[in-house]
């Protein structure tokens, strides 16, 4: 194996709080291992554009607690073609690059997979995503942050839901994942959550808030992942609509906001911990993984291993939070 003197990082796809300090940790890492290290400006776009920026340990000063990424996200359709990802390889040869770390979720792995194989390059990846979907580790970076984000949000439309008697619908990110919904659902003791892995039969919700209501429950949160089978907040709040037009129904989508903001302490010592430790893996020889924590220990999951599966989400959580709701 070619000896690794220069490493490059770069983040790609969705931004997640916490990422910029998995880039400070990889930096200040690579540098006291006696490694020069390079930042890869707007992900595999600026690595195919050799939009290369030298970092030094004062490069990511005062960086740790801010959120999104300082070195740029992009999403590159020119790198999923051989001649988008030749162009990339060229800009490493050109840059003397010996190894890539890079921070995203399961596109950033798609590529940094193909790429790894098409060119036998030295390539570590750390979980970047508020989604919490990836296999191979128990929490992605940016998840916690984004459930507190969306714990503070629903506790503030709590009181107004409270002093108006109203049912609010919220709607929460998770395409294909129910993972922020149910925690923050759990956390702010939401009426009733509907996710993506569950089936939602809307008779049954709803049931539970005729029943709730039955109980002198005058008001409601139900909080929707956007990827649920019925459909958004507005598809459920029609609905709900129907069965109780004499109550005032409110939708709030969270949207973006979810991925922004300062990274909770959780966040940013799990960053710090994997940048670290991917720098550790690629000088022992490791490649081709995703570094994650499982039962708070490192460990590597290949890049096919960590997009053909996904998290699975704990069912018994569902049925606490439907009993902690009653």
């Amino acid at each position: 194996m070619k000896e690794i003197n220069k490493i490059g990082v770069l983040t790609s796809g969705g931004d997640s709080p916490g990422m910029n300090a998995a880039i400070r940790a990889v930096v200040r890492t690579g540098i006291y291992e006696g490694l020069e290290v390079v930042g890869i400006i707007k992900g595999y776009q600026g690595l195919i554009d050799n939009e290369i920026t030298l970092m030094h340990s004062r490069s990511v000063s005062n960086i740790i607690q801010r959120g999104g990424t300082i070195l740029k996200s992009a999403r590159s359709d020119e790198f999923y073609s051989e001649e988008g990802r030749k162009k990339a390889y060229d800009t490493l040869v050109k840059n003397n690059i010996d190894a890539l770390i890079v921070i995203g979720g399961d596109g950033t792995f798609t590529g940094a997979c193909i790429f790894e194989k098409e060119y036998d390059f030295p390539i570590v990846g750390l979980p970047g995503t508020i989604d919490n979907d990836l296999f191979g580790t128990d929490f992605t970076i940016g998840f916690d942050t984004a459930v507190n984000t969306v714990v503070e949000a629903v506790d503030k439309l709590r009181d107004t839901a409270d002093s108006h008697d109203r049912i609010f619908i919220i709607e929460v990110m998770g395409r294909d994942a129910g993972f922020i919904a149910l925690r923050s659902g759990i956390a702010t003791g939401a009426e009733q959550i509907l996710i993506p892995e569950s089936i939602t039969y809307i008779n049954e919700l709803i049931t539970k808030l005729q029943t709730d209501y039955a109980h002198n429950k005058t008001s409601g949160i139900i909080i929707v992942a956007e990827g649920d089978d019925f459909g958004g907040a507005f598809d459920v709040a029609e609905e709900v609509n129907k069965f109780f037009p004499d109550f005032e129904t409110r939708v709030s989508i969270l949207g973006h906001i979810q991925r922004g903001g300062s990274p909770s302490s959780f966040d940013r010592v799990l960053a710090s911990t994997l940048g670290y430790e991917a720098v550790k893996a690629l000088l022992k020889g490791v490649r081709g993984v995703m570094v994650g924590s499982i039962n708070r220990k490192v460990a590597y999951t290949p890049f096919e291993k960590s997009i053909k599966h996904h998290q699975e989400i704990n069912m018994e959580f569902l049925k606490m939070a439907a009993v902690l709701s009653t």
